[in-house]
């Protein structure tokens, strides 16, 4: 099967993936949009998960292969079956997010009831479980994972296992000649330089229809190499890719401070808060079996049943939402808006205070040396020689400690009718 995407061209799918791919469990990211309500401030954003997760597959593939391409293996299946695995496993790695994408997972149950067994004893526990969690599941107990072990010489827990590190994958099926290969196939789904972010950057930007986005992907990809440490293999890049990578994590970073905390998609996200907390509500997260009909068409159906009995969804569903009063960006000191929100509430102001916070990377902790994930590794060496020098990426790259600040955005909201007497209690300039 050949899929034309706008940001790749064509994407090829052969028959084994596309069995995987017309999965119903796959199929239902049709219906969920990729940037939940950013759609409102930029209308060019409607596209989808489903969309966002073939373009991961096809990058997948080309990092494989660009990774691997002077590696020899051992047994002669290994790269055949670890690029077909680290496919499914970027087409997969999304199927577990709700309507409204990120903006819905405040209200999932807890994880225990996903009665996921694949994972280590100490991943279970009462915290509420996550979109990745509800991949896990839906990988383990529906028809997805019969879809991948017919049509493939592994099974979905492999998949599962490149998309979660709490899976215990103990056959030996990512080891080739003495060394363990999940480590790779696991950065190029999930790291600093994943093709998750290497897909939804540009495909966000050029929906959205601005710049910041737009990042060097094939030089990147290009500069992918495998590197043994440990008797692990792990994802490297080439030195001279460093400041393209500095480049892509910047723009990350503006993408979600200009972008995705739009105040617009915030104010949204607020309000359906707001509803799914309050006694009018009446939907919640039904069990496992009915998730594959749990998408933007079902919950707005149920937005616009609940308008007679809640403000909140009315004003969703009618586009009539609260708005700004103050936003301030900054540190957490400089973006403080407490005096401002004390005023209001003690003036009998309804408020909703949001407070958006971006950081440069949820891998490395601003500690020294402290890091959340296997360290990607650079590698100094000119072209056709030996590698003179390995350095962790963490450690090539200067801009982790040039943005190892938070950057927080802080913005309250009244109604629309309570703006002009909100501005003025505060002395705040009034729009003519």
């Amino acid at each position: 099967m050949e899929v034309r995407d706008p940001i790749h061209g064509a994407i090829g799918l052969d028959r084994s993936e596309t069995a995987v791919a017309d999965d119903p469990w796959v199929q239902r990211l049709r219906n969920i949009r990729q940037t939940g309500f950013s759609f409102l401030p930029f209308p060019g954003a409607t596209h989808t998960r489903y969309a966002h997760s073939l373009g991961v597959m096809h990058l997948a593939g080309q990092a494989f292969d660009m990774a691997y391409r002077n590696w020899s293996f051992e047994r002669p299946e290994a790269r055949s079956q670890f690029r077909s695995a680290v496919r499914i496993a970027a087409l997969c790695h999304d199927l577990g997010h709700p309507p409204f994408s990120h903006c819905m997972e405040f209200a999932m149950p807890a994880l225990d009831s996903l009665e996921i067994s694949w994972y280590r004893r100490s991943a279970h526990g009462e915290q509420a479980a996550t979109h990745e969690d509800y991949t896990i599941a839906i990988m383990e107990h529906t028809s997805l994972g019969d879809a991948i072990r017919n049509n493939f010489p592994f099974d979905a827990k492999h998949v599962a296992g490149l998309i979660s590190s709490d899976i215990r994958i103990t056959d030996g099926f990512f080891r080739d000649a003495g060394l363990d290969h999940r480590l790779l196939l696991s950065q190029i789904i999930s790291s600093e330089l994943d093709v998750d972010r290497l897909d939804y950057l540009v495909r966000d930007a050029t929906c959205t229809g601005v710049k910041y986005g737009q990042v060097d992907v094939v030089w990147l990809m290009s500069n992918f190499a495998a590197w043994p440490k440990d008797g692990q293999v792990c994802l490297a890049l080439n030195s001279r890719a460093v400041y393209a990578f500095d480049h892509f994590l910047i723009a990350r970073h503006h993408m979600f401070l200009m972008v995705y905390f739009h105040h617009t998609s915030v104010i949204y996200e607020e309000m359906v808060r707001r509803y799914i907390n309050s006694e009018q509500c009446t939907w919640t997260f039904p069990p496992l079996r009915e998730w594959l009909h749990v998408d933007e068409v079902a919950l707005t159906h149920h937005l616009r049943q609940a308008t007679q009995r809640s403000e909140w969804a009315r004003r969703v569903v009618e586009l009539d939402p609260y708005r700004r009063v103050v936003e301030r960006h900054g540190t957490v000191r400089e973006a403080d808006v407490s005096r401002e929100l004390a005023i209001l509430e003690d003036a009998g102001f309804d408020v909703i205070a949001a407070d958006s916070i971006g950081r440069l990377s949820r891998y490395v902790r601003f500690e020294p040396k402290r890091l959340r994930a296997p360290a990607i590794q650079v590698l100094e060496q000119m072209p056709g020689m030996p590698v003179e020098k390995v350095t962790a990426l963490s450690e090539a790259s200067r801009v982790f400690q040039r943005y190892a600040d938070e950057r927080r955005i802080s913005r309250l909201y009244v109604a629309p009718e309570d703006v002009r007497r909100a501005r003025t209690l505060l002395g705040l300039p009034i729009a003519s």
